[in-house]
């Protein structure tokens, strides 16, 4: 089956159980979701919509969004998403590659439509409210390879890729995802990865979105999510490390916690430190993976020996755990190369594969773009973006030491403009003992900032390019 069958399936066997619970406390049975999805798709397929049709998504995380997801997917219709923190530039070339038919928005996603020139020609697919008349239940089954869904990386180092996922590569990755989370019906889960809501949905689990701009997750209020996952009784939590250090932040103790994950961005020790103070009951993940491949590697907490912590503190590196046992990770001038049957095959401008995707004996490989090493026990540790190594001075490795030293709540390394610089924030930092500490690592210089410049998207990984200009 494909994730909308699998949806379906939970329906029917647990119609009145809550699928989704909004910031505000509104809970969605799965049958409720299925009925509006329903609704959606027989409205869109009056519009137009078919078998292999793209439809551009443009709303926040939400039920409606959900909705119409699985609207689109009951009529064996494309989804696809833009990458917000690619910006306007981003949103054309994505409309260029990926030749949209409609477009589903809300608020202020219609003032989008106006600016775009590209998105003028789109059909504007109806929204309504949810207490329309039930009509009849549109099911298309796909073949495996049918696409499914069009994202787009977020452009960090060129202009966004497209990547299409077809309906057994999504079925693939939840199952591989599902190896590690273990999803029972009835689990109740406070989720920021929206993606992970589509799997809780397939395993009929409970998803809480968090209150919040989710597009800023490190400006959210740590006091409020906690309130939250109190209030509908969360048990799990699937988040980037922004959101985690936002739940942990002067939190108390939360025993009721059975497991956290993370990932989607650096997991340094000092966020896995915090997180065992503030859940001493739960199983704590970090895992490993690029948009093109995901999952590459997990790591669990209990997996971690003092003389790994030892060895992070001491500038190895950061440990992203052992390989899944369906993917083949080789590392070449320190480069992580992967291979596997959940490996993206390309990209939607083939072009874009030159300098990521090559063939050996008839096995296809994507370079990541990050660089490791491997352990005698197989164990990957992280060393940062291989452009952004100097010789043998790599970002991570020089950032989790940093992360390590009192005060210091971020760091980010330039290195390969001279003399590396090593930006730390932190209360309290003295600039001599920063200095004599970095000093230690390597010829480096370090700089006190007000705050070290986060990327867009998760708020996770330094924006190198900003920090750059911050310097300069």
């Amino acid at each position: 089956m494909n994730l909308i069958e699998t949806f379906l399936a939970q329906v029917a066997s647990r119609p009145e159980a809550a699928a989704i619970i909004t910031p505000k406390g509104r809970i969605v049975s799965y049958a409720e979701l299925s009925r509006a999805s329903a609704v959606r798709a027989s409205a869109y397929r009056q519009a137009g919509i078919g078998r292999g049709d793209v439809v551009l998504i443009a709303r926040g995380v939400s039920v409606e969004l959900y909705e119409t997801i699985l609207a689109v997917f009951r009529l064996g219709a494309v989804v696809m998403f833009p990458e917000p923190a690619a910006g306007m530039k981003g949103l054309r070339v994505a409309v260029e590659a990926a030749q949209p038919k409609a477009m589903a928005t809300t608020g202020v996603g219609y003032a989008i439509r106006l600016a775009v020139p590209e998105l003028h020609r789109l059909k504007l697919l109806p929204d309504f409210d949810d207490d329309a008349p039930a009509g009849e239940e549109p099911l298309e089954h796909l073949p495996g390879d049918a696409p499914a869904l069009i994202t787009f990386t977020s452009g960090s180092t060129g202009r966004p890729k497209g990547i299409v996922r077809s309906a057994d590569f999504l079925m693939l990755q939840h199952d591989l995802l599902e190896h590690l989370r273990q999803t029972k019906p009835g689990d109740v889960d406070l989720i920021s990865l929206p993606v992970f809501i589509l799997s809780n949905l397939a395993a009929g689990a409970t998803s809480v979105i968090p209150a919040g701009k989710l597009t800023r997750p490190a400006k959210l209020d740590g006091a409020t999510l906690r309130e939250q996952m109190k209030r509908h009784g969360v048990k799990r939590v699937i988040a980037p490390p922004a959101v985690i250090a936002r739940i942990a932040e002067r939190a108390p103790p939360m025993p009721q916690l059975s497991a956290v994950f993370t990932g989607g961005g650096p997991v340094f020790p000092n966020l896995l430190r915090a997180i065992v103070k503030v859940a001493p009951n739960a199983a704590v993940h970090a895992v490993y993976g690029s948009t093109e491949a995901e999952p590459i590697a997990h790591l669990a907490l209990t997996d971690i020996t003092e003389a790994d912590w030892t060895a992070m503190a001491a500038g190895v590196g950061l440990l992203a755990g052992t390989p899944i046992p369906e993917i083949r990770v080789e590392l070449r001038d320190h480069e992580v190369f992967v291979a596997g049957p959940h490996v993206n095959r390309g990209y939607l401008d083939p072009a874009d594969n030159l300098s990521t995707k090559f063939t050996r004996d008839g096995v296809l490989w994507h370079r990541t773009g990050d660089a490791a090493r491997i352990d005698e026990h197989g164990r990957l540790w992280l060393l940062g973006r291989r452009e952004a190594a100097s010789g043998e001075l790599f970002p991570f490795a020089v950032e989790t030491a940093a992360l390590s030293w009192p005060g210091v709540k971020q760091a980010a390394l330039l290195a390969g403009d001279g003399q590396a610089r090593l930006a730390l924030e932190g209360d309290g930092l003295s600039l001599s003992d920063m200095q004599a500490r970095a000093r230690a690592l390597g010829d480096i210089a370090v700089v006190l900032v007000k705050a070290v410049p986060m990327d867009k998207r998760h708020n996770s990984k330094a924006d190198y390019a900003a920090l750059r200009k911050l310097l300069s």
